[in-house]
C-alpha cells in the first residue's frame, strides 16, 4: 500500500530518478537529456507554499510524484498552475497516478490555486484518461510544438477549473 506524502529535499534523488527515466523512455517530458540532482535542486526549491511537490511512497521507496509548477511568472497568472506526474514504470498501471493527481489537485486547491493546466503529448492515452476522469477538459491542441525519438509530436492541453461545480 502506498502513501502520499509532501516530498522533502532527501526524495530528490528518487524524483530525479524517476524523471529521468521518462526523460529517456517516453515522450512524457520534451527534456531529452537527463538531468544532475544538483541541478533538480533549483526546481525543487522553486516550488512554495501554494506550489506543492508530493510523493507517493511504498516501503520506504519513493515510486511517483506529482508537482505543482508556477504557470506563469506574470502576476495575473497567480492562480494558475501546471501539474507534473510521473510514476516508476513498474508500478504503473496500479493506480499510483490517480492517487497522486487526487492528492496534488486537493492540495492545489486548499493553497488557493483556481486553475490547474495539464500538457499532455499525443498519443498518451493512459494519461488522457486519467486527467479526463478528474475533470480536467481539453482546451486546445498545440500541433508539431516538439521533436522526441525523431518524431514531431502534438502536445495536447488539458484544464480543470476549481469552482463549486467542480469541487
Amino acid at each position: 500500500m502506498s502513501t502520499v506524502r509532501e516530498a522533502t529535499i532527501e526524495d530528490l534523488e528518487a524524483i530525479t530518478e524517476i524523471y529521468n527515466e521518462a526523460v529517456l523512455h517516453t515522450v512524457a517530458t520534451f527534456d531529452t537529456k537527463p538531468k544532475a540532482t544538483k541541478d533538480q535542486k533549483v526546481w525543487f526549491m522553486n516550488h512554495d507554499a501554494t506550489h506543492p511537490i508530493l510523493v507517493a511512497e511504498q516501503d520506504g521507496v519513493i515510486i511517483g510524484w506529482a508537482s505543482l509548477s508556477n504557470y506563469s511568472d506574470r502576476c495575473a497568472y497567480s492562480a494558475t498552475a501546471e501539474v507534473s506526474l510521473y510514476v516508476r514504470k513498474e508500478h504503473r498501471g496500479r493506480g499510483i497516478g490517480r492517487k497522486l493527481l487526487r492528492a496534488i489537485l486537493e492540495e492545489g486547491q486548499r493553497r488557493g490555486l483556481h486553475t490547474i493546466i495539464a500538457r499532455i503529448t499525443e498519443g498518451n492515452a493512459a494519461s488522457i484518461r486519467l486527467f479526463a476522469s478528474e475533470k480536467f477538459e481539453r482546451v486546445g491542441t498545440m500541433k508539431e510544438v516538439g521533436r522526441k525519438f525523431g518524431r514531431l509530436l502534438d502536445v495536447l492541453i488539458m484544464q480543470r477549473v476549481f469552482n463549486d461545480q467542480t469541487n
